[in-house]
């Protein structure tokens, strides 16, 4: 029976945060997963999870369903202190973690006969939580986390609170925990990251470490296990493109919600680029991808466009039908939808390691187009023939789409990579996909809105978001309205009439130029900024980075 205690991974937790090196937090994490390898491999899986401040693995659509007031009331009947007097502590703090450690701190309420917490303990009361449903699920969740306060010293309880909002706050990346299980293991790194890649999974990677090398090397997609998507970066120009990469593989870039569709046995499942399962939302493409494809396991990847007299219309109608969870067959009559898929990672077998001209190949045999499943438009384009790329880009713009984009027809796929075997190219107004961190009321009609977002973009290095722009435009008085009601959940602090804001929502903001500004954090802000919509389809581990801004600053140089 597993005892580690939970003040052993509370203590790491501190160490880890005490330090800016990414050397010392991986040594440590490499240090005390060796000690666990020794003591109590059985909970290797679930320290890892923890690690990442995780109770079920980032390809699970399982959710605790705890929100930040139950753990206030749980707090307030623990401590008898005033749910009113917590909630104005969080809106000057910020971090309910430390607002939680403070409060158990200052108990008078002396608790005697303690058990000690283990770290199988709270896993699994954490995870209990999940299946509670129906009638006083509340009340008997409350009693779990409970549970788990009364027997917590202060330090415990903010990492508890942290790890049910998701927000261990330790500076902690996948790249350090990747190093980090290497090190523990003996393994060279680069089959850690690949595992990993192909997994979604570091809890097993790390479980199958502790066995051989072998082990890990046979770890691979699965159909039923979503994986992070491949990612783009922006390309210099089409020629440019097309002559760095030798034979491309040039196709039109969508503007709709990127999917991942996974078939296991006789069930399919649909995954946003942000891993959400969001099958439910989306009955007929499921009746479409079932009529499309051979009665075969398989994952193929492809973006739903929303039409309207069969023509793409704007991607803000397809997030309306994602994050539709009642009147489904009524959204989608009003909202009809199609597919076009680009890819296979998984036919039979895993794909994702073949080259994308193979996959493609592959895809096109396996597909039967319709007119509500529909293959990529695509070329394959060299040097020579670049003109046709153009050609394609022109077409593709005309037609409503975003652009094209590039993919070097000898690249396997990268989950979660953002490389140059894969480009876009889209029309000069470009875009940034950035944080609300702050805001302004407005004035007159507007004086009960929020006018102004503060904008931010994530600096990788440090894992905190850094200003970069006001952005007022854009906003009709619909979205005025929602995106007002959305924020007031997201206020940390306020004064007079500008707002601070917990990074919770993303935007879309298009503009002119980038320019150098000692107004904000990264140095430099946008010209004509135009917010274009809120980007509910992305995490917050995929808003745009500051490295990212410094590619565009080259590119609009050249």
């Amino acid at each position: 029976m597993s005892n580690t205690l939970y003040e052993e991974l509370v203590e790491v937790y501190e160490e880890i945060s005490s330090t800016t090196s990414r050397l010392e937090k991986e040594d440590i994490i490499s240090k005390f997963l060796k000690s666990i390898k020794e003591n109590d491999p059985e909970i290797t899986y679930d320290v890892t999870l923890l690690l990442q401040g995780k109770i079920f693995p980032p390809w699970s659509d399982k959710e605790m369903g705890v929100s930040t007031q139950l753990i206030i009331k749980a707090l307030s009947k623990l401590l008898g202190e005033n749910t009113k007097s917590i909630e104005n502590k969080l809106a000057s703090v910020g971090d309910m973690g430390e607002i939680t450690e403070e409060l158990v701190k200052n108990n008078k309420q002396v608790t005697f006969f303690k058990v000690p917490l283990t770290i199988k303990k709270v896993i699994s009361n954490l995870r209990k939580t999940e299946s509670i449903v129906g009638s006083n699920s509340q009340n008997k969740k409350l009693n779990l986390i409970l549970e788990l306060y009364t027997s917590a010293s202060p330090i415990e309880a903010k990492y508890i609170t942290r790890t049910i909002t998701e927000k261990l706050r330790i500076g902690v990346g996948e790249g350090t925990l990747v190093e980090a299980i290497a090190k523990a293991y003996d393994i060279e790194k680069d089959i850690i990251d690949r595992a990993y890649m192909l997994s979604n999974d570091l809890g097993e990677v790390a479980n199958r470490a502790l066995d051989s090398v072998d082990s890990v090397k046979s770890l691979t997609i699965a159909p039923g296990k979503p994986i992070k998507p491949m990612l783009a970066q922006l390309s210099p120009g089409i020629k440019e493109s097309i002559v760095e990469m030798g034979k491309v593989i040039c196709e039109t870039k969508y503007d709709g919600i990127r999917v991942q569709i996974h078939k296991k046995d006789d069930e399919i499942k649909i995954f946003t680029r942000r891993l959400e399962n969001v099958t439910n939302a989306l009955p007929e493409i499921v009746e479409y991808i079932r009529e499309a494809l051979p009665d075969e396991d398989f994952i193929v990847e492809g973006e739903v466009i929303a039409t309207k007299d069969n023509k793409p219309i704007s991607f803000q109608y397809i997030l309306q039908r994602v994050k539709r969870k009642y009147d489904v067959e009524k959204m989608r009559e009003k909202i009809p939808l199609k597919i076009f898929l680009f890819d296979v990672l998984y036919y039979k077998t895993p794909k994702a390691e073949l080259p994308i001209g193979q996959r493609r190949e592959l895809l096109e045999s396996i597909v039967t187009v319709s007119s509500d499943v529909e293959l990529s438009t695509m070329r394959i384009v060299t040097e020579e023939n670049y003109e046709e790329a153009e050609e394609l880009f022109n077409w593709s713009v005309e037609n409503g789409h975003e652009g094209i984009m590039f993919k070097d027809i000898t690249s396997p796929y990268s989950p979660g990579k953002r490389g140059k075997n894969m480009l876009k190219f889209k029309p000069v107004r470009e875009t940034l996909d950035c944080v609300i961190t702050g805001g302004i009321y407005g004035k007159g009609k507007r004086a009960k809105f929020f006018g102004s977002y503060l904008l931010s973009l994530l600096d990788s290095e440090s894992g905190e978001y850094k200003t970069l722009v006001h952005a007022a435009t854009g906003m009709d008085d619909e979205m005025l309205a929602s995106l007002t009601e959305r924020m007031q959940q997201h206020i940390i602090s306020t004064s007079e009439q500008i707002v601070k804001f917990k990074p919770a929502v993303i935007l879309e903001v298009a503009f002119s130029e980038i320019v150098e500004s000692n107004e904000y954090e990264t140095g430099y802000s946008l010209r004509f900024p135009a917010i274009k919509g809120v980007r509910d389809d992305i995490g917050l581990d995929q808003v745009d980075t500051i490295d990212k801004l410094q590619q565009m600053i080259e590119l609009q140089n050249s």
